[in-house]
């Protein structure tokens, strides 16, 4: 079973211009696209994030975690931040 939630990681990507697929690589969730060319690819298989558990205190864990990287639009934790943690 997925340890996220497919539906919700496109309706957050939707939100920001992007579109998500399953990962082609094993290693991680997500691949991220903008119009049609991929970008980046996110999220880590084996961990759960917030599209899935809905768990504030590991959200705002996350959030702290990545905070000097999340900002910057189109990076990995930038994306991650935005589809499977919002």
């Amino acid at each position: 079973m997925a340890n996220y939630n497919l539906t919700r990681a496109k309706a957050n990507a939707k939100k920001i211009g992007y579109t998500v697929k399953p990962s082609t690589n094993p290693k991680k969730k997500l691949d991220v696209f903008k119009d049609g060319k991929k970008i980046n690819s996110i999220g880590d298989p084996t961990r759960e994030d917030f599209t899935k558990h809905k768990d504030e205190k590991r959200r705002k864990a996350f959030k702290a975690r990545f905070e000097r990287f999340r900002h910057k639009k189109g990076s990995g934790a930038y994306l991650a931040d935005r589809i499977l943690w919002d």
